[in-house]
């Protein structure tokens, strides 16, 4: 896997992803039922790629922030 989310995208989604998911456990009324489901599965998926540095759906379609060509 070749890193394809560059340093301040990787760090937005890690702030992103965690807000979404501490919304969905500190019982956020917005973050309730499906909507609070599907928006902390969204801030998994963020905080994993951004701790990880790859993004499957930036290869599909062929972006990169991380500078590497």
């Amino acid at each position: 896997m070749k890193k394809n989310v560059g340093g301040i995208d990787r760090f937005l989604r890690l702030v992103v992803g965690l807000l979404l998911l501490a919304g969905k456990f500190a019982g956020v009324s917005l973050f309730s039922g499906t909507l609070g489901t599907v928006l902390a599965v969204v801030g998994a998926i963020f905080v994993v790629t951004g701790a990880i540095g790859y993004c499957p759906l930036y290869s599909i379609l062929g972006i990169s922030t991380s500078g590497n060509k």
